[in-house]
């Protein structure tokens, strides 16, 4: 059985308008609203789809965008994601997301099919700071902008935030509170919020008397809930093991409580502060200090620059940096005396 091919000609008898009309309203052209729902409606009715391919070929532009992220499962880069969607989605553009998993490899094989493909633009938050290649990219001048890291020496735009004060925050906060030998389990060397974050724990602590500066309490971990848990297990191995952490994102932040659940010690006896929230920090008991980011508003603030230029803005490349915000609760309430 032949399945019949509904035609733009077939929306516009239906819908009593010009073949022109139609074209006009999937195209976004200058109809009335009267005019545009009936052919909505009609087209509805039909089962009529556009030809996406053939209205980019015409438009000379892709309408589909790629978003590359480490890790989906990661509650700041789901949100991340959700604002790129929502600012896309108000131009009727699509997002095709991306999971490189920290690995270079596979970022760059993601890269390839980005330009392959000829879409639209690219956000991308960078396996490394160094090894991240978006070159090619800029080359063939396709729209690139970083989110949440930095690449180094790459001419795009970018929008992050302010880790280094986020992490001079959450660290200065926890010697506020009484705590001294504070480890800082951070991310993979060369990422660019591993290193931003553990540049602000180093100084509030050099800034701070009495507190005690070791590099036998850092740890570089994979940014997920085995490497928290890993790192946080050689931590309570030390003669003198931390009093307090500063875990430097959420999924680690779950691994480390884990760990201390092991061995029986739990906050505040041992402090815990994570960057980067999770839906249930204040739902535990105790509930979870951590510095709130502004995940969302990335996304959103993501998408809207590169659909700038997208749409051919000759403004200078700029970096937008958003502030984030620390949420004390009871993990980091001080020490408790042995």
């Amino acid at each position: 059985m032949r399945t019949q091919v509904v035609t733009i000609h077939d929306v516009a008898r239906a819908a009593g308008v010009s073949p022109a009309t139609v074209s006009r309203v999937f195209n976004g052209g200058n109809v009335t609203p009267a005019r545009a729902q009936s052919v909505q409606q009609a087209a509805a009715a039909l089962g009529f789809a556009p030809n996406r391919l053939a209205r980019s070929l015409r438009k000379q532009r892709s309408s589909v965008i790629a978003l590359i992220i480490p890790d989906i499962e990661n509650p700041f880069f789901t949100s991340l994601a959700r604002g790129v969607e929502d600012a896309a989605q108000r131009t009727s553009l699509s997002v095709v997301l991306c999971n490189s998993d920290e690995d270079t490899d596979k970022e760059r094989r993601y890269l390839e099919v980005a330009l392959g493909e000829q879409m639209a633009g690219v956000i991308v938050a960078v396996a490394s700071q160094d090894e991240t290649d978006l070159e090619p990219l800029i080359t063939r001048g396709v729209p690139v902008v970083a989110v949440d890291r930095r690449p180094r020496d790459a001419d795009v735009d970018a929008v992050r935030v302010d880790d280094r004060h986020g992490g001079e925050v959450a660290t200065r906060h926890l010697l506020q509170a009484g705590y001294r030998r504070i480890a800082c389990i951070t991310g993979p060397a060369g990422a660019s919020t591993s290193e931003e974050r553990l540049a602000g724990y180093r100084a509030a602590l050099h800034a701070a008397p009495g507190a005690v500066v070791d590099n036998d309490y850092v740890r570089h971990a994979d940014f997920r809930v085995d490497g928290g848990r890993a790192a946080m297990r050689e931590l309570l191995t030390m003669d003198q093991p931390p009093d307090a952490v500063f875990v430097t994102n959420n999924l680690m932040t779950i691994g480390v409580l884990d760990a201390l659940g092991e061995v029986g010690r739990t906050p505040p006896g041992v402090g815990v502060l994570s960057f980067g929230d999770v839906p249930w920090a204040s739902l535990v008991r105790p509930s979870l200090t951590a510095v709130e980011l502004p995940s969302y508003e990335l996304g959103r603030a993501a998408a809207d620059m590169l659909l700038q230029r997208m749409d051919g803005g000759q403004a200078p490349l700029q970096t937008v940096v958003l502030r984030t915000k620390l949420q004390v609760r009871e993990s980091t309430a001080g020490p408790v005396e042995d």
